[in-house]
């Protein structure tokens, strides 16, 4: 009877100590921060750096500034989708440059025609601007939680 209990006992040891660290593991885990922020230069915006489980849950969504021709000059073009107010009616949009990287960036804006918003300045051409998760990246960079 005695060698049971020591059986029963080794045995729930072994199936159980396990588990307990793998509990610890997760919790550790979840201890990582989504977002990172580290300040830009000559700027009073941050980089943000999504981890990969923040960037997916946020279905952060992208499109290219392009190039359009307008009467006899070309101007940059981004989707409407893509431009932040200000509390001061400054826009921005945010920058996509490097994968998992977020760059808040001063935009003016010509005019808006349909879902374009041709720009004056901007970020360069080809350069990724956020056209869904825009404001979710905003509530992160200024603070903004729960």
């Amino acid at each position: 009877m005695k060698s049971i209990s020591v059986w029963i006992s080794t045995f729930l040891i072994i199936t159980v100590l396990p588990l307990s660290a793998c509990g610890q593991k997760a919790a550790i885990a979840e201890n990582i921060p989504p977002v990172k922020l580290e300040p830009v230069d000559g700027t009073d915006f941050m980089q943000m750096v999504l981890t990969e489980k923040a960037f997916e849950r946020l279905d952060i969504q992208t499109a290219p500034i392009r190039e359009e021709q307008v009467n006899d000059s070309q101007q940059k073009v981004i989707p409407y989708a893509a431009v932040m107010y200000g509390l001061q009616g400054e826009t921005w949009t945010y920058t996509n440059p490097e994968p998992l990287v977020f760059i808040r960036q001063p935009i003016v804006i010509d005019y808006i025609e349909g879902n374009l918003a041709f720009l004056l300045e901007g970020p360069d051409i080809g350069i990724e601007v956020v056209v869904v998760g825009a404001a979710e990246l905003f509530g992160a960079e200024v603070g903004v939680s729960k």
